[in-house]
């Protein structure tokens, strides 16, 4: 009995262990929206020992302009800025399968580019279920999306956590959604970076590519939190991503997307949950001279020194991103995302009359 009791328990630590660091390294968590923003200058912070380097040249010329506004960030959006397209970021499923949080059209001013509603699904149990067509959840949530676009001029699905085997109902939903919207809405849907063909591919960028008016292409994680330090979207990276594209996605409808954030790594990692083993352990290794016992729970405290690896994207680098995208005639490009963005960026884009 003992001893079953102590396996018992011994689960029990294991699965609290493994679950916390799963919350913690959830890839998902971490996508780009969630981020710090930007510190705004003020008298209190230190004048920079850093020098940036500064883009040269010309500007890139683009016929399409896309870039990402958060719904409850909307001061970090300003119309003047040169884009043709604004996604509306986002309208998502809620834990019923249902259509929910859908961003008000009125709130922000395009300044006359065209204004895309964003819809994303972060679950994967949600994505089976809204998309499997045995189902009723699909055809209301269609029905839904129809009529929460009626005040944009397009729709975007980004989709990022679909099941394996839901690959033949996402491209049917694809499909179906894309009827029901009608011709005079303009339909895109978001794809992961794809450097070379995968068999059984959730996102078939060809197959995709039938189904809507843009494919946008969001070529940034090469590196993640769970990696080694790395830029988010390297030059070498990118330039493999574009040539699969461009021999997938037709021209007319191929957005490639370029990163406005950065990434930061520890070289040691401090929170976590432990056993009591490891507990004493990180103690013991960092000289913990003393434990304090609060209402009888001990706890403790050490300083550590901690090695931090950043990679951003500035101004130069995102122009070198859009140049190589030009370069290889890619008229149209996209930004993730609004608020993130180096401003002086802004000053490198021409946009084709």
């Amino acid at each position: 009995m003992k001893k079953i009791i102590g396996l018992f328990f011994a689960f029990i630590l294991t699965y609290t262990f493994f679950y916390a660091r799963g919350k913690t390294d959830n890839y998902q968590s971490e996508t780009p929206e969630y981020f710090e923003e930007n510190i705004p200058p003020n008298s209190n912070q230190k004048s920079p020992l850093y020098t940036l380097r500064k883009p040269t040249g010309s500007p890139i010329n683009l016929k399409e302009s896309w870039g990402y506004v958060m719904q409850n960030r909307l001061e970090e959006y300003t119309p003047e800025l040169p884009l043709t397209d604004v996604c509306f970021f986002a309208a998502e499923i809620n834990s019923y399968g249902e259509l929910a949080e859908i961003p008000n059209r009125s709130r922000i001013d395009t300044n006359g580019a065209r204004c895309h509603l964003v819809i994303i699904c972060e679950s994967k149990s949600l994505s089976h279920f809204i998309l499997d067509p045995s189902f009723p959840l699909r055809k209301q949530l269609i029905k839904d999306i129809v009529k929460a676009a009626d005040p944009y001029d397009g729709v975007q699905i980004d989709f990022e956590l679909i099941p394996g085997r839901d690959r033949k109902n996402y491209l049917s939903f694809l499909a179906d959604l894309r009827y029901s919207l009608g011709k005079d809405k303009l339909f895109s849907v978001c794809v992961p970076a794809r450097t070379k063909f995968i068999n059984d591919d959730i996102f078939p960028y060809a197959e995709i590519a039938k189904y809507c008016d843009r494919v946008f292409v969001m070529a940034y994680d090469e590196n993640w939190s769970g990696s080694k330090p790395g830029p988010v979207a390297s030059i070498n990276w990118c330039r493999k991503i574009m040539d699969y594209a461009q021999k997938s996605i037709p021209e007319n409808k191929l957005v490639m997307g370029i990163p406005f954030y950065g990434r930061t790594w520890a070289n040691e990692t401090t929170a976590g949950a432990w056993y009591f083993s490891g507990a004493n352990r990180i103690m013991t290794e960092h000289g913990t001279p003393y434990v304090i016992y609060e209402n009888d729970i001990p706890g403790f405290k050490y300083t550590a020194q901690v090695e931090v690896t950043g990679y951003f994207n500035d101004a130069f680098s995102d122009v070198a991103l859009g140049r190589l995208y030009e370069n290889a005639g890619i008229k149209k490009m996209g930004f993730w995302r609004i608020g993130q963005e180096d401003p002086e960026f802004w000053k490198w884009i021409n946009i084709e009359n």
